[in-house]
């Protein structure tokens, strides 16, 4: 039967579809964005179903729930944008799927959280990943959910926006906030990997799974990864956060495709590394490090290309 993947079109959405086609599993793709689809999934052609749905408008989910054996829920936003709120969108659109998944009678529900999310946390993304997980461990039927440090690869949001913002610093580049706040990144093929094993592993059932990376780097270690994958003389220089925080805000305001936000600032005071490693201790994969040919992809990304994301947000492959 068919697995609906929600968010199918975004950077971790896509390699999920990928990894699941790859392996044979018929998949419904749920989308809102057409231009991202078209970008991401358009090489798929007829190997999956395409649907159209908003995890905001209830109404819209009944559709795609029919004749599914199991959601991949992945829906969710770092960045509040356009009237979207971390509240309606990671909370309130967890709280729809999970209802229209048992109201079809869906037998299995993977929930994509984050390593961190707390309802108890003063952070609003959190609390509200936080409170979705709440959701789906009290209402949805034969639940898995996975918790993953900050995720790198092709299209991520936080790794690709240092390196977009490196690439048009000339010179000196903050180190923010000293650098001293910890990750443990974890690849995006890990993290996809291990959510399509997870659908037929009766172990990870009613399991909160961390998933990291083989290394804790602080943020500064990352930015001088970046450094050697981008290229180009630069002098870092400790930024604390207070110092970063009226030029963010100005960003929010101007840039449609801003790369970092107030409430992102505040995470850098919540650890995000993984003690116990479902990757390795679950699963038995090698996480791939974040560094040599797995961040090459850094590189990519043309002048023109930070320009568009930046002032129109737009989509990059």
């Amino acid at each position: 039967m068919t697995i609906l993947v929600t968010g199918a079109n975004g950077y971790l959405g896509n390699l999920i579809v990928k990894e699941l086609v790859k392996r044979g599993k018929p998949v419904r793709a749920m989308v809102r964005d057409e231009e991202k689809t078209r970008v991401r999934l358009g090489a798929l052609g007829d190997k999956i179903e395409l649907v159209k749905a908003d995890v905001v408008d209830r109404a819209s989910l009944k559709a795609a729930m029919q004749g599914v054996s199991a959601v991949i829920h992945l829906v969710a936003i770092a960045i509040e944008k356009g009237g979207a709120t971390y509240e309606e969108v990671n909370y309130q659109g967890t709280v729809n799927v999970v209802d229209a998944a048992n109201d079809a009678g869906v037998p299995r529900f993977i929930n994509m959280s984050q390593n961190g999310a707390d309802s108890s946390l003063p952070y609003r993304f959190l609390k509200s990943k936080g409170r979705a997980q709440e959701y789906v461990r009290e209402r949805a039927k034969n639940w898995t959910a996975l918790r993953p440090s900050a995720i790198f690869g092709p299209q991520d949001e936080f790794f690709n926006s240092l390196a977009r913002l490196m690439k048009i610093t000339p010179l000196v580049f903050p180190l923010i906030g000293g650098g001293k706040a910890e990750f443990q990144p974890v690849s995006g093929f890990d993290v996809a990997e291990a959510t399509v094993r997870s659908l037929d592993d009766d172990a990870t059932i009613g399991q909160e799974l961390a998933l990291g990376g083989p290394e804790v780097l602080n943020l500064g270690e990352i930015e001088q990864r970046i450094h050697k994958v981008v290229g180009g003389p630069r002098l870092f220089v400790p930024a604390p956060v207070a110092v970063l925080r009226p030029a963010v805000w100005v960003m929010e305001r101007v840039l449609p495709g801003t790369p970092v936000t107030s409430s992102l600032l505040e995470l850098l005071s919540v650890p995000n590394t993984v003690k116990d490693n479902a990757l390795v201790n679950h699963f038995k994969m090698t996480p791939r490090p974040f560094s040599g040919e797995h961040i090459q992809y850094l590189r990519e990304v043309s002048f023109g290309q930070i320009m568009s994301k930046l002032f129109r947000n737009a989509t990059i492959n």
